[in-house]
């Protein structure tokens, strides 16, 4: 059973890692630029930055999760937490205020959901015969948590979407 349970989570996490390699603006505006353009494409850029790092921190997430570390797994999400906390810290240019809004809410979403699967995952590891995992509530547990995932995954990309229609 915790096979399948770090296949489910390897998975889940595998496919949002694809998803995130397409968040990201590229600029695509050419000439000269208005201190406002300058202003937008420094923040997409620290944006960039902060999801290619949070990028390499799932990554080690999923790996910790296919070597069923529950400690490493702390330590990726962790790592995580610090990436999307630099995210929040930035400071958005005004014509970028509501894309910030949605890249803070969609990492909020994906915070959550990786603190929920670390909880789980503690669960699991450590139930005892005395006190044993309730198995019962697995699949619904972990489709709750892969569903806030996924929506911080999409949420993220309509922040991407909403960057790219202002470019």
């Amino acid at each position: 059973m915790q096979a399948l349970i770090r296949k489910t989570i390897a998975i889940a996490c595998i496919c949002a890692l694809s998803l995130l390699a397409l968040c990201g603006c590229a600029d695509r505006n050419s000439g000269e630029a208005s201190e406002a353009q300058k202003a937008n494409r420094a923040y997409m850029s620290q944006v960039n930055e902060a999801m290619d790092a949070l990028k390499a921190d799932l990554g080690g997430f999923v790996d910790a999760v296919s070597r069923d570390d529950v400690v490493n797994m702390r330590t990726q999400a962790d790592n995580a937490f610090k990436r999307i906390d630099k995210l929040e810290a930035l400071t958005a240019p005004d014509a970028l205020s509501d894309v910030h809004a949605k890249f803070i809410e969609g990492a909020k979403k994906l915070k959550s959901a990786l603190d929920g699967y670390v909880a789980l995952y503690a669960e699991i590891r450590s139930a005892t015969d005395e006190k044993p995992f309730d198995w019962s509530n697995y699949e619904s547990r972990i489709a709750a948590i892969q569903a806030q995932y996924n929506e911080g995954v999409s949420i993220l990309e309509e922040g991407d979407k909403l960057a790219a229609d202002k470019s």
